[in-house]
């Protein structure tokens, strides 16, 4: 599922400052990128099920690699786990209210946190 409307689609940053605005929000980056492209992700569990919140970025200017890199971010996504196969992130997918109402919370809260270093 898109998740549009939430003021980070188009922003640019710089790398080092989105992953650490991103790590306080509990989105984490591990080996989810390439030289091009940078995605954090943060796990929520709830009813037994598992979510994930994804924000995905690419590299306008600079290397992702080097770490030295202005990103820019693209639509947030939120996706249903299920084993073994993946996360799918169809807009079929039943997502509950709490979930989507975290994700939105923290995509307001990562949102406002750009906007302050800008």
């Amino acid at each position: 599922m898109r998740l549009e409307g939430t003021g980070l689609e188009g922003v640019t940053i710089d790398l080092s400052r989105l992953t650490e605005i991103m790590e306080e929000n509990g989105l984490v980056l591990a080996g989810q990128w390439d030289y091009e492209r940078v995605t954090y992700d943060r796990k929520i569990e709830a009813k037994g099920e598992v979510y994930y919140l994804r924000v995905q970025g690419y590299s306008v200017e600079g290397d992702i690699g080097g770490r030295h890199a202005v990103v820019k971010l693209i639509t947030p996504l939120l996706g249903k786990h299920y084993y073994p196969h993946g996360v799918e992130y169809g807009e079929g997918e039943d997502f509950p209210a709490g979930v989507l109402n975290t994700s939105k919370s923290l995509l307001k809260q990562v949102s406002e946190e750009i906007q302050k270093v800008q």
